[in-house]
């Protein structure tokens, strides 16, 4: 047999068949993907509200929560209420002062109105319990000092503890404890943020500073409280007093608000107290020392209260409720022409939704509004209490 025989010719006709099927099947799976594409790309034309953006997984992460400016006046977001009006709200402050000006005793003097409900320097206080870590003191020179202050005045929300947990460890479940079992809780004051602060190797950074308070005010946010914590000042002066805070700025940066409380002179009883937030107006009250109560009293403020300035809608709206049996509901166009204004009704959904809490703070008037398939609908009623 020849070697010529012995060799196998190539079937060049079958490779080409598979390369042709192989092709044929790339070119079906080509098409799929492009018809994929074109259903998500036609998708696109559609209703953003309608797409399930789930089905297609290609962001891997989350998407932002947003609302435009125009739903923003669509809704009511009910502000929370003051602790003291114009001077304390709730969420978290700090409470800075030079070591042994009188901090714990303005503290002590805070929880003591705000538990009984008593107004303070002129401000309404709203009453709640209160709870004071005094962190600095034992329990007899906390029976000192009260005593001293208020005599044997009784007081069952006042609440005291000379000890606590580190935050980051269990010291937010021990305050949770508190708060569940006093539902009326509106005060928690730390006296001071530094035995309750737990830093590695004394890593004060902007970070960390932020980082401590945030914690707090995650709480605080979360059970509808104010918190103070009491911390020192540094020794240099600032002609902002608010720089005099000892550490970075991180712990303002994250905190609500502040007070710093300053004396000209250590032996004065005379003292200045700047106070900064996000929901009230700055101030600047001068302070006296009762030498006898070491209550403090105020001298005077610098500036008075920034109030709104009436209203001529609002003031309407109460004139005709009043006129009106202090009670109405129905649709917006139908308060538009009861009212005779020359507003559109979704303008006026829109003011009554900016001005709901001052509705009922200065004129008592509860307004709700609703939408169902038939429209939306507004009721207004007036507490006569």
């Amino acid at each position: 047999m020849s070697l010529q025989n012995e060799m196998t010719v190539p079937d060049l006709s079958a490779a080409t068949d598979k390369e042709q099927s192989s092709q044929s099947t790339l070119n079906e799976d080509t098409d799929d993907i492009i018809h994929q594409n074109e259903e998500i790309i036609n998708n696109s034309d559609e209703d953003i509200d309608d797409f399930d953006f789930g089905a297609y997984d290609t962001w891997g992460y989350d998407r932002l929560s947003t609302v435009s400016m125009s739903e923003l006046f669509e809704n009511v977001y009910r502000s929370k209420p003051p602790i003291i009006d114009g001077l304390l709200y709730r969420g978290v402050y700090i409470f800075a002062g030079a070591p042994k000006l009188g901090k714990s005793f303005l503290m002590s003097q805070l929880a003591y109105h705000i538990s009984t409900g008593t107004s303070m320097w002129n401000y309404t206080v709203h009453k709640g319990t209160v709870l004071y870590l005094a962190l600095e003191d034992d329990l007899r020179r906390l029976q000192e000092r009260m005593y001293r202050m208020f005599g044997t005045a009784q007081n069952e929300n006042l609440y005291f503890s000379v000890s606590a947990d580190k935050i980051g460890g269990s010291l937010e479940d021990q305050l949770a404890g508190f708060v569940a079992e006093h539902t009326k809780t509106s005060l928690i004051i730390i006296d001071t943020l530094q035995k309750v602060r737990e830093c590695k190797n004394d890593n004060y950074s902007y970070a960390s500073d932020y980082d401590i308070i945030a914690k707090m005010k995650s709480f605080a946010d979360k059970n509808c409280i104010c918190m103070i914590l009491v911390h020192h000042t540094r020794k240099q002066d600032a002609n902002d007093k608010f720089d005099m805070i000892s550490g970075t700025n991180g712990l303002l940066g994250a905190a609500d608000g502040a007070f710093v409380l300053v004396k000209e002179k250590r032996t004065s009883n005379a003292a200045v107290l700047d106070i900064s937030g996000r929901d009230q107006q700055d101030q600047k009250l001068y302070l006296n020392r009762n030498p006898d109560t070491l209550i403090w009293d105020l001298d005077k403020a610098e500036t008075e209260l920034w109030k709104e300035p009436p209203d001529p809608f609002l003031d309407r709206i109460s004139d005709w409720l009043s006129a009106n049996e202090n009670k109405w509901s129905g649709s917006p166009t139908g308060l538009v022409q009861a009212l005779d204004l020359e507003l559109k009704p979704n303008t006026l959904t829109q003011k009554l939704n900016v001005n709901a809490d001052r509705l009922f703070n200065e004129y008592k008037i509860i307004y709700k509004s609703t939408r169902s398939h038939e429209g939306r609908k507004i009721s207004l009623s007036k507490s006569l209490a």
